[in-house]
């Protein structure tokens, strides 16, 4: 990791960059596989399959039978252990449920504000370094308890023409019954425009690489809704010299080991304790897989050394990590300085590993900076608010004056003249 002493605030645009920026490549590869898919429909998707994932589909849904394998072949003490993380999950989302919302602004006019489920959500569950079954349960799970009335799942399969037996045990523990094998950006268009087999659905949930994340950004606002910019994974640990550098070291790695565009980010306030955590890193990396893409996260991150806490939470809020880990003397105290950040994890005890499977938050959050202006996936997500109103004659007349006022002086007499007819067939009629 490159290593920042005390670094002038001027150079801290820089140190906040992202490894993964725009890129025009992966754009035009993604703005070709949009347009196949528009054009082709299922056609497309099963030659998307063959030549970007090494098979040819006879079906993209997965078929009942399936999931019955993927439950013979799942053993009991990880099936306990989904259930132990989906009751944990379900807890905290269940908590989010929106209310309805009435209140008489004035006599006589009574507003509304009503949640209604989405009606048709698609997610994206990534499975090409690993099985993210986890994700089905952070996505899933949310549209369960909102009632939507149609979710879809799509989800890569391996050459084989397989899912994961956990991610189809996983959509089976949400009620989800319809799994398509794709992946990428063609699953994401898939999703957005419809084609035979799979739904053109509301809205999109759900994280992935530069590819999938790009789909989003150019089908989101005008084809489809999405939840957030949500691509490589990231995260940052603001420590002092308290802290344990093999817990440091450990949630570092816990992010690097995602992909070879993750970036980890460590502050701390001396060179000694970023020495000690180098160090656990070194002994740590050596005993893991995925040594390439920890190799690859590691070149592009970095460590700031700070000698005042402001300044660390002052570069925190800049960078606004999708994940951070406060691990100093007083973290709660630290945490009041914090405004920008995806998900917060407060105290030695507290590793992000804890929010991506199992204490109840969710673990879909904003990268690449996002997280100053969107939040993380909620049960809000999985809802719009529809706000209804209801005046009567008497509420009318109390407020007509200051809406025909209001709508003259933007010179739009028809709004005005929609209260004042009434009004003056209310007289009529009296």
């Amino acid at each position: 990791m490159q290593l920042y002493e005390n670094p002038d605030r001027s150079a801290w645009k820089e140190l906040c960059r992202r490894p993964s920026q725009a890129d025009p490549v992966v754009r035009e590869r993604v703005e070709r596989i949009i347009a196949r898919v528009r054009a082709g429909g299922d056609a497309a998707l099963r030659e998307l399959c063959a030549e970007l994932d090494g098979w040819e589909p006879s079906a993209l849904a997965a078929a009942p039978e399936e999931f019955l394998a993927a439950e013979r072949a799942t053993g009991a003490a990880w099936k306990a252990a989904l259930a132990a993380a989906a009751e944990n999950i379900r807890r905290f989302h269940a908590a989010q449920l929106p209310a309805r919302i009435e209140v008489e602004t004035a006599p006589g006019v009574r507003c509304i504000q009503q949640p209604v489920p989405i009606g048709r959500v698609g997610l994206y569950v990534p499975g090409g370094n690993a099985p993210l079954f986890s994700t089905v349960l952070m996505l899933g799970i949310p549209a369960q308890l909102a009632g939507c009335p149609e979710v879809v799942l799509c989800t890569p399969a391996g050459k084989d023409g397989q899912i994961a037996p956990e991610i189809l045990c996983a959509a089976a523990c949400c009620g989800i019954g319809r799994v398509f094998k794709l992946g990428g950006a063609q699953a994401v268009a898939a999703m957005a425009l419809g084609t035979e087999s799979v739904p053109k659905v509301d809205k999109i949930f759900g994280p992935g690489n530069r590819y999938v994340t790009t789909a989003k950004q150019l089908l989101g606002g005008s084809e489809v809704s999405i939840d957030m910019p949500a691509g490589p994974s990231e995260v940052m640990v603001l420590a002092d010299d308290a802290a344990e550098p093999a817990f440091v070291a450990a949630d570092l790695l816990s992010q690097a080991e995602h992909g070879a565009d993750s970036q980890v980010m460590l502050l701390c306030r001396s060179r000694a304790f970023a020495a000690r955590v180098e160090e656990a890193l070194a002994a740590q990396t050596a005993a893991l897989g995925r040594q390439g893409n920890i190799a690859s996260s590691l070149s592009e991150s970095r460590i700031l050394v700070f000698d005042g806490l402001r300044d660390m939470t002052d570069f925190a809020n800049a960078y606004a990590p999708e994940h951070l880990i406060v691990a100093t003397e007083d973290p709660w105290r630290v945490c009041e300085s914090i405004t920008a950040a995806g998900s917060v994890f407060v105290g030695p005890w507290s590793p992000e590993s804890a929010g991506d499977y199992a204490s109840g938050t969710n673990h879909t959050l904003p990268t690449a900076g996002w997280a100053r202006s969107c939040s993380g996936v909620s049960m809000d997500s999985f809802f719009r608010k529809m706000t209804l109103q209801s005046l009567s004659r008497e509420g009318l007349e109390g407020l007509g004056r200051t809406i025909i006022t209001l709508a003259e002086a933007e010179s739009l007499q028809a709004h005005a003249n929609a209260v004042s007819i009434r009004l003056e067939h209310g007289k009529e009629q009296a």
